[in-house]
């Protein structure tokens, strides 16, 4: 296959390269259409007590959707502004599709105490069509904008995702302008010239227009996190730059061994290339244990970014190999170098680890676990508006809120719904759980009780609350909703569903790590090392990011728990990055066994030779996931610092101390495998194409 496309890629690389621009072109035209469809809806879980009490509550429930508002920095009782207030919440309550604006002076809670804020809520009629709610969202919004005074900000219910969306473009513009100038250069350094230089910058371009057109396909038929494009926009620039980065280096050793071009291009992918399929499909495959959560947010995040993944694959083996065969000529081979003057200080590393493999494993092994200790005491919770970026028009809500209001105001309430047919005896004892519980009648006799926990809105009160609402019920037809509601339905979902998503990702990857490698211990060594660095990446998230240590230096602060996106995209991902590195090495290690060298000296000229692009890659990876996280938005700091981390640490002190100190334990049994398995592996099994025993390879 991979020949086949080498050859259509070299035959044809000008309509290959006119496919690709198409493609860009979609990407950025069509594709960036999906920040628009945005949902914070993160928690959600179909099927789940707190989905259908939602389900039925839109049913019978005749309000919809609500934004709010805050007036503040003079006094309210200003006889101008309050004369603005009034005016403003009169024209509100004409606006088509606005349903209730209660006057912010007479009710009581909407005026704060200090007499230098008030609250504006404004609620939307129910069954609106997403057309008539938006427009009548931005005249409401236009509305109290025109309020003069020094402080007013609106956010909430449909505006907010809308503003998140305004927000992710934004970030993910900035972080590109920052990240690809700063890769351009670091290329510049490694390869020494700007025609190879520039060409992981444009697969990586590619990868970004991927991102786009594979969420906004997913948004046509699922809702579309926040959260993904930044990930996936990140994980896209990064991985392409990595294929194409290895794709380069291998060209330049090949252009070295021979003057033609295309016959340089066709032996890159057919060595590089093999690694790159298999790096790709371990990536994808790693992220394939998400879709085994029933959450449409961790499903729809699994099947984008395993897309961008495919995508970055596929212009890794048919764009660059086009480039290369149009441009190549004008790049310059690699410089030949002696063995010893080759990657000495990886191969320093690596004899050094193999020498001293006990005092390795028992300093390295016991360090990283320290590291991992946090992550025993790790939670995860919806979180508030401090988790955005201080200029977002919700945070800025939120903070003037707080400034001004008791602790607790704004907390979305814990959803008692009282279905026709419950006991009256039970209805009063959920109303008796807290002083503070609202209670409305639906039509169809279903009756709506809001329990005000005290805390934050996902903190422990809330959640308690939840429980002890579920166990007072008896059998009663009642069922809890809201936010903390949907928190602990998250959290049973997760500890439900992750031994079989880790069960589906480990297996797959055992499966094709054995069809590279021929070995059934290399795999399972992999696994228990690339373990030991996620540990480590994501217990240091858990304390600097729930404990709050440093977390200010970074621009976000500590929150008490990490948002429950972070946790499973960090293991997924991290998880797929170091098979990608994983696969570099041990292609360059089988490479060497091929030509007759003994197990030791395998594993030291597997180092030697992809040392150099490891460390690379995992710097530029590095440099792209800081750039995201300038952002300020902290589920993106958590996921960018946990992946930062969690490369930097397996690419460096995991490939370069463990994984030669663990091979020179396992010395010859590392490549066993029983004999049945070695002939399936004889017969199906594919693998790095052996380099001819006259070249000396480079590593850059």
């Amino acid at each position: 296959m991979l020949s086949t496309l080498a050859r259509a890629a070299t035959r044809r690389p000008l309509t290959v390269i006119g496919l690709w621009a198409a493609f860009l072109l979609l990407g950025f035209g069509l594709g960036t259409g999906v920040f628009a469809d945005l949902s914070d809806d993160v928690p959600d879980v179909p099927g789940t007590e707190s989905d259908t009490a939602d389900d039925h509550l839109s049913g019978v429930d005749p309000s919809g959707e609500s934004v709010t508002a805050v007036v503040a920095g003079e006094a309210v009782s200003d006889a101008a502004l309050r004369a603005q207030v009034e005016r403003t919440v009169a024209q509100v309550r004409e606006i088509a599709g606005v349903a209730d604006v209660p006057d912010p002076y007479t009710t009581p809670g909407l005026t704060a105490r200090d007499g230098q804020a008030l609250i504006i809520p404004v609620t939307f009629e129910g069954g609106l069509s997403d057309e008539d709610e938006e427009k009548a969202t931005d005249t409401a919004v236009e509305t109290i904008k025109r309020i003069d005074a020094p402080d007013v900000h609106v956010s909430g219910g449909e505006l907010l995702g809308r503003q998140l969306g305004e927000r992710a473009q934004e970030d993910v513009k900035n972080a590109e302008l920052i990240s690809l100038p700063v890769v351009l250069a670091l290329l510049l350094v490694v390869f020494g010239g700007l025609r190879a230089a520039a060409l992981p910058p444009a697969v990586a371009v590619s990868g970004i227009a991927g991102a786009f057109l594979g969420l906004f396909a997913f948004s046509q038929v699922t809702d579309i996190s926040v959260y993904a494009i930044q990930v996936t926009t990140m994980l896209g620039l990064g991985l392409a730059v990595d294929y194409a980065l290895l794709t380069v280096v291998r060209f330049r050793e090949e252009r070295r061994r021979t003057d033609d071009v295309v016959e340089a291009v066709h032996r890159t992918v057919d060595a590089a290339g093999r690694t790159v399929l298999f790096s790709g499909l371990t990536v994808a495959v790693s992220l394939t244990g998400l879709l085994v959560f029933p959450s449409v947010f961790l499903r729809s995040m699994g099947l984008a970014v395993a897309a961008v993944v495919v995508v970055d694959m596929l212009a890794a083996v048919t764009l660059l190999p086009a480039l290369l065969t149009k441009f190549g000529g004008r790049i310059r081979p690699s410089t030949a170098r002696s063995e010893d003057e080759e990657g000495r200080v990886f191969a320093r590393l690596a004899r050094f680890a193999q020498r001293r493999r006990i005092a390795v494993l028992v300093t390295v092994v016991p360090v990283l676990l320290l590291l991992a200790l946090p992550v025993t005491g790790m939670r995860i919770a919806i979180g508030d508006a401090r988790q955005l970026p201080s200029g977002t028009e919700a945070r800025q809500l939120y903070d003037t809120v707080d400034a001004h209001f008791p602790k607790g105001t704004g907390v979305s309430p814990v959803v008692v719904v009282l279905k026709p047919g419950t006991d009256p005896a039970t209805a009063d004892r959920v109303r008796a759980l807290v002083p503070r519980a609202e209670s409305r009648d639906l039509p169809g006799g279903t009756t709506v009780v809001e329990l005000q926990p005290t805390g934050t809105v996902d903190g422990t009160a809330a959640t308690d609350l939840v429980e002890r609402v579920r166990e007072l019920r008896g059998d009663q037809p009642v069922e809890v909703t809201g936010v903390a509601a949907r928190l602990v339905d998250f959290r049973a979902m997760l500890a439900d569903r992750a031994p079989w998503a880790a069960l589906t990702v480990l297996a797959a990857v055992l499966v094709l790590l054995f069809a590279f490698t021929g070995s059934v211990l290399i795999p399972l060594r992999t696994i228990a090392t690339t373990l030991l660095s996620l540990g480590a990446a994501l217990g240091v998230v858990v304390w600097v990011f729930q404990d709050g240590h440093g977390a200010g230096l970074l621009g976000g602060e500590g929150l008490g728990a990490l948002s429950l996106t972070a946790p499973p995209l960090i293991v997924s991902i991290a998880f797929g990055l170091a098979m990608d590195y994983e696969l570099f090495i041990l292609a360059r290690m089988r490479e060497a066994r091929q030509r007759g060298g003994d197990d030791h000296a395998a594993v030291v000229t597997g180092l030697r030779r992809s040392g150099r692009v490891v460390t690379c890659a995992a710097l530029l990876l590095a440099i792209v996931f800081g750039a995201f996280m300038t952002g300020g938005f902290s589920p993106i700091l958590q996921i960018g610092l946990g992946l930062t981390l969690a490369v930097l640490i397996d690419a460096t002190v995991v490939r370069m101390l463990l994984v030669p100190a663990t091979m020179a334990l396992l010395g010859r049994r590392a490549w066993w495998a029983p004999r049945p398995l070695r002939r399936v592996h004889d017969r199906f099994g594919l693998r790095e194409a052996a380099a001819p025993e006259r070249a000396v390879a480079t590593s850059a």
